[in-house]
């Protein structure tokens, strides 16, 4: 077992200083992808981590992750990555844990107690009859109090500014003498790249050494995906029961509480049904028969609001009213089928609002956010065919948020397979005869549309008096300045010429522009390492410098 701990340490130790190789002054790429190797191979080596099927598909996802950010290298890769990475080290730290939120939970404080972790390990190691652990028992009363001094320097100096201020050059003091010592003994390492080392040891640590307290997990195991029925205790409600308890009083109470229960929920279930049935109504009306109202933008956020609000309640609701008994009552086939047909006008609710969408799309082309709301839409059928499900199946909220959470997690995976940035910018292009093309949205895209852009510049080109370059390009306060001496002279100005030079300029800022963007690229990508390659800016590379070497 001791060796087992110092392997830990060691590995801990590596890792801090892979981390520091990796990572300084390097993008998110390549490294990425060799870091997370390097954290797999050390579960792999490590006795206390069992080797079931949990860890080689989280593992496998993580990779999957790892390689998707070397593909395509996006902000959205990067996210995965990072989720992944936490996903995986909440399931292989804890194999019993059944929901991905929980993984995430249980991951997040065992990387936040990491520094703690760390020196409990610490404090195991003996070199023959030395042990630091002693040592580390005395720090604790230099640390706290320096803690409790920080923590209340802070608040004085807010409420006082010339103790703001002496604080400020005691501080100031003992920074360039902390400074001057390390620089003395270690000239060619920065305080910054030693406290990368540091984020590194403690960041791998927090992987790697294992979070002992197993409340989390053991919560979890008490919970179940099928409801069961229980029998109501007087003398100790449930939670669920003093909750209903606030909305219905006594009612719930009574000999006769499940079937005023079912009363109260049959009533609610119809007038929400009929309420949203005249929401849905509307939409048909106007909506889906057609509307002279063209105003896309504002019809898309007012349902993408409408359905938010109204998702989030039917899940309140029917969670409220399909917790407990009333799923085993039987005379709940009413409260059922009302319940059955709201879910399927929640369903009626996300098809109108993708409808919105289409015809915000089908107008304006493709953004982000109209892409945002589409991904938003499927999570949200999603959601409700888990809600019919644990309806008709008797299933608990427990087994909601697993199904959601793996469903959410392959999601996030699957749209990372996607180069988001040149997929709108082509179906822009392409699309273009019947959108309104928006040429600086098409410009702010990332640089791995850079190679689109550039071959279609002509074809831009006929948008740039739609675009921001239209009032860049030609000042017409400036002009008649300029022409007030002409005018003098009654000369007249002539203004086709004026406007033939200020195309001009337009076209020219764009192509300068363009240019400008691709010329940085170029110096930026010639100033990474290996360590940062990926494959789209390896692509966009290839396209501007053909003959260069791999």
């Amino acid at each position: 077992m001791k060796k087992q701990i110092d392997l830990q340490i060691i590995a801990t130790l590596i890792g801090g200083l892979l981390f520091n190789y990796l990572f300084w002054l390097e993008q998110l790429a390549l490294n990425l992808l060799l870091y997370s190797v390097f954290i797999i191979i050390m579960f792999l080596v490590n006795g206390e981590i069992e080797k079931s099927k949990k860890l080689f598909l989280y593992g496998f996802s993580h990779l999957l992750a790892a390689l998707l950010v070397v593909y395509n290298q996006s902000a959205l890769t990067v996210i995965t990555y990072y989720i992944s990475l936490v996903v995986f080290v909440g399931f292989a730290h804890a194999q019993l844990i059944r929901s991905v939120f929980t993984a995430l939970l249980a991951a997040f404080l065992q990387i936040v107690s990491s520094p703690v972790n760390l020196i409990k390990r610490l404090a195991t190691i003996k070199i023959g009859n030395f042990s630091i652990e002693p040592l580390l028992k005395k720090i604790k009363y230099i640390i706290i109090p320096i803690i409790v001094i920080v923590l209340f320097s802070i608040v004085y100096s807010i409420a006082n500014p010339v103790f703001s201020n002496y604080l400020e050059m005691f501080t100031t003091s003992i920074g360039n003498f902390i400074f001057d010592i390390f620089t003395f003994f270690f000239g060619d390492l920065s305080i910054a790249r030693f406290l990368h080392i540091i984020l590194g040891i403690l960041f791998t640590a927090g992987i790697l050494i294992s979070f002992k307290n197993k409340s989390l997990q053991n919560a979890e195991l008490t919970l179940t995906e099928k409801l069961i029925r229980k029998r109501r205790n007087k003398m100790l409600p449930s939670f669920g029961s003093e909750l209903k308890g606030i909305f219905s009083g006594s009612l719930v109470n009574k000999k006769m509480g499940l079937k005023t229960e079912n009363i109260i929920g049959i009533i609610s279930f119809t007038a929400l049904n009929l309420l949203l049935l005249f929401l849905n109504g509307i939409d048909i009306s106007t909506l889906w028969l057609g509307s002279a109202n063209t105003n896309y933008s504002a019809e898309l956020h007012e349902g993408t609001n409408a359905l938010i609000f109204s998702i989030v309640m039917a899940m309140m609701v029917i969670l409220y009213f399909f917790s407990g008994n009333i799923n085993f009552f039987s005379k709940n086939k009413t409260i059922r089928l009302l319940a059955y047909i709201w879910i399927i006008q929640n369903a009626f609710l996300v098809s109108s609002v993708f409808l919105r969408d289409y015809n915000y799309i089908d107008m304006h082309g493709l953004t982000y956010k109209r892409i945002g709301v589409i991904i938003f839409l499927l999570l949200c059928t999603i959601g409700l065919l888990t809600v019919y499900i644990k309806v008709a199946k008797q299933k608990t909220f427990f087994y909601l948020c697993k199904i959601n959470g793996l469903v959410w997690y392959l999601l996030l995976l699957v749209f990372g397979f996607v180069n988001w940035d040149v997929f709108i910018v082509n179906y822009n292009i392409n699309n273009r005869n019947n959108i309104v093309l928006d040429l600086d949205h098409l410009l702010d895209m990332s640089d791995k549309t850079l190679p689109l852009l550039d071959k279609n510049r002509a074809l831009l080109k006929k948008y740039v008096h739609q675009s921001s370059y239209a009032t860049r390009g030609y000042d017409y306060e400036e002009v008649v300045a300029d022409t007030a001496a002409v005018a003098q002279l009654e000369t007249p100005i002539d203004t086709v010429q004026l406007n033939i030079e200020n195309k001009k300029r337009q076209l020219k800022n764009f192509d300068d522009d363009l240019n400008g963007r691709i010329e940085r690229f170029n110096e930026q990508y010639a100033q990474t390492s290996w360590l940062s390659w990926n494959y789209r800016d390896w692509q966009t590379r290839k396209y501007f410098i053909p003959n260069m070497k791999d």
